[in-house]
């Protein structure tokens, strides 16, 4: 395949999933460093923009949630034409869904708090934020070993 194949490249079966990915990933990391951030800021106007930068951010990834989860699926069932799942590929399966689903609580949150003016953010959210960190981790290694990235050797 040539590298600049646009065809080639956004028609592949799994295509879809390998670029939709990188967004919620992206943005949910940044969204969280920013929410770190703005825990620990002491100035109140750095608090207020690395808050809203994080609130925007984790916003973004939620809303990438779905495709990507979609795209998954579609290129599971190209691929494997709908074979029984088993192995790394139910493992990176069950892991992207309950990253997902982690997601899209955690924008939830701040979402809620936004609505609600004067609410201060659930003291709770931050170690969320890091298990979803962790899960979202996990579930990218896995993917790489699914794509190839991660062979041995």
């Amino acid at each position: 395949m040539h590298p600049f194949d646009l065809k080639s490249a956004l028609l592949a079966k799994h295509a879809q999933h390998v670029v939709l990915i990188h967004f919620p990933i992206a943005l949910f990391l940044t969204g969280a460093a920013f929410d770190f951030a703005a825990h620990w800021a002491k100035d109140a106007t750095k608090k207020a923009t690395l808050a809203a930068a994080a609130y925007f951010n984790l916003l973004a990834a939620a809303v990438f949630v779905p495709p990507t989860l979609a795209t998954g699926i579609a290129a599971w069932q190209w691929q494997l034409e709908g074979h029984k799942l088993k192995g790394v590929l139910l493992l990176h399966l069950t892991l992207g869904c309950t990253s997902g689903l982690l997601i899209c609580v955690i924008a939830w949150i701040h979402f809620r708090q936004r609505r609600a003016s004067g609410s201060t953010l659930p003291s709770y959210r931050l170690p969320l934020e890091l298990l979803t960190a962790l899960v979202v981790a996990l579930t990218a290694h896995l993917g790489g070993f699914l794509s190839g990235v991660n062979l041995p050797g």
